[in-house]
């Protein structure tokens, strides 16, 4: 895949992430560790864990399906694969390789995995629908699929960052609005084919008490103002009024960020073998 040929979205994507110093917070461990966690991962499964980024999921699954098991995490941004690779290297693991691929161009054999993972990357997918099918496509009678989103409404200082700048004729659309509801993630699963889905709703909100890092977070990101050309007056303009929204709705505890995530499970039909039960 050669970078240079991406869209202006996709590179805006590999700024990102990328250039990202602290990716591993707080945040994406817990999530990528509880969904692991309730995808109940078994010895010996094969899985996939698409836009692994530093590979905190994978790994979580390589351990869970011990040396029996495989598990392939895949991504496009060679900043995060690179992260990736040297902690299964340091962690011994022997069962878990690296791609780096496009989710949304990504190919697969019918029936080629027991579980395919997506830890809180599904909204950066042009095509989620098309993503979908192709997992259930991929899986095997009676697999799993196990990702985790946001509600439309969170985190609640990215929608304060999108209303603050639509002031200045910005207008950047709510990612997580396609999903952003479990009835939403249930029809759309529910219209691929998927059974047996459960959704699991779980708050992982801070008291925000860094304005400035909430402004910085939002701004760069793939959903941010990469490519708005201002001058040095405007940046400074929005990002003040961004404060104030900030500091007025704070208490003494900060700003309260909501998070509220759904982690999401549904299953392909089909028997399985019962040999292999």
């Amino acid at each position: 895949m050669n970078d240079s040929s991406l869209s202006s979205y996709k590179q805006q994507i590999l700024n990102d992430f990328n250039n990202r110093q602290n990716y591993e917070t707080e945040l994406h461990i817990r999530a990528a560790n509880r969904l692991v966690e309730l995808a109940k991962l078994q010895p010996g499964q094969q899985v996939l864990d698409v836009a692994t980024g530093t590979g905190l999921a994978a790994i979580a699954a390589a351990f869970a399906v011990g040396s029996t098991g495989r598990v392939l995490g895949t991504d496009f941004a060679s900043g995060m694969l690179l992260q990736a690779e040297q902690k299964a290297a340091v962690s011994g693991l022997t069962n878990i390789r690296f791609e780096k691929v496009d989710a949304d161009e990504q190919e697969f054999q019918e029936s080629q995995f027991d579980v395919i993972l997506c830890s809180s990357a599904i909204v950066y997918f042009t095509d989620i629908p098309t993503s979908l099918r192709r997992w259930h496509n991929a899986l095997k009678p009676r697999g799993l699929l196990a990702f985790s989103c946001l509600a439309e409404t969170s985190p609640t200082a990215s929608v304060l960052f999108r209303k603050v700048v639509q002031r200045y004729d910005i207008a950047i659309p709510n990612p997580n609005e396609l999903l952003g509801t479990p009835q939403r993630c249930c029809q759309m699963l529910d219209n691929i084919g998927f059974e047996d889905i459960e959704i699991t709703t779980e708050q992982f909100g801070f008291y925000l008490q860094d304005a400035e890092a909430g402004w910085t977070g939002n701004a760069k990101s793939a959903f941010g103002l990469q490519n708005v050309k201002w001058s040095d007056e405007q940046w400074q303009q929005c990002k003040l009024e961004y404060f104030t929204e900030i500091n007025e709705a704070s208490t003494a505890a900060g700003y309260w960020n909501d998070i509220t995530m759904f982690f999401v499970r549904a299953h392909k039909s089909g028997q399985v073998d019962a040999l292999l039960t």
